[in-house]
């Protein structure tokens, strides 16, 4: 499953204009970047990192993404002037560059081709709800967390390096276990239902089922797929 990068997608000019009109923040852990509810005007560039966009309801959390490096904040009350609909909170330590809303607009004006990058992102974030919401009727929980699964692998995954019996993982001859992959990110059981709309139970009972069974594992500041095929088998995704 590929993402949509704002900062991949954004003209080179775009980038160097936004660097000079923003300024870099480091955000620790926990601490919000916006509300829920509020009006705010700013807007983030995310350049290291991971956060939860989330709701409250009724003192229930639902995440509806987890962002990363090159990932845009704020893009749509930049774009409309709202309210901010949703929380946004740091899940690790967060660089990130940091403008106001009116500025933003101020550089994409003057660079027209710039404006296509947030298209991409709002266009890909629009896709995807759809698909979750086609996920819901009729339900398909397994498609639903396989495809959050997915979105972390894309934008946070690695490859799961094999300790040698001779040396550390991180040489340069280490063993790459082909098709393993690392998300380095504190995304729990429980966490996964909250983005994907059900309870941690059911997300424990999917993962120990097929055709994930054993291919997947849930740590406390990680997860590890060993096989990606086999998520992309559970979103019923055509691997062949």
């Amino acid at each position: 499953m590929e993402t949509t990068r704002f900062w991949d997608v954004l003209p080179a000019r775009a980038r160097e204009a936004l660097l000079r009109a923003g300024a870099p923040v480091v955000i620790r852990p926990g601490a919000f970047l916006m509300r829920e509810h509020t009006r705010a005007s700013q807007v983030f560039v995310l350049r290291a990192g991971a956060v939860k966009v989330w709701v409250d309801r009724d003192g229930d959390m639902a995440i509806l993404d987890v962002l990363g490096p090159g990932d845009l904040v704020g893009e749509m009350e930049a774009v409309d002037g709202g309210v901010r609909h949703a929380n946004v909170e740091a899940m690790t330590r967060v660089e990130a560059l940091v403008l106001p809303a009116a500025r933003f607009r101020t550089v994409l004006d003057a660079h027209p081709g710039s404006v296509w990058a947030v298209a991409a992102v709002l266009s890909e974030r629009l896709r995807d709800s759809n698909d979750m919401r086609v996920a819901h009727f009729p339900d398909d929980p397994e498609r639903r967390l396989a495809t959050r699964l997915l979105r972390l692998v894309a934008r946070f995954g690695s490859p799961v390096k094999e300790d040698r019996p001779d040396g550390p993982a991180d040489e340069p001859d280490a063993v790459v276990d082909e098709g393993g992959v690392q998300v380095k990110v504190p995304v729990s059981q429980q966490d996964l239902g909250r983005w994907a709309g059900m309870g941690r139970r059911k997300v424990a009972q999917i993962l120990a089922a097929e055709p994930v069974r054993g291919g997947l594992t849930v740590a406390r500041n990680s997860i590890v797929v060993r096989s990606v095929d086999a998520v992309h088998r559970l979103a019923g995704h055509d691997t062949d």
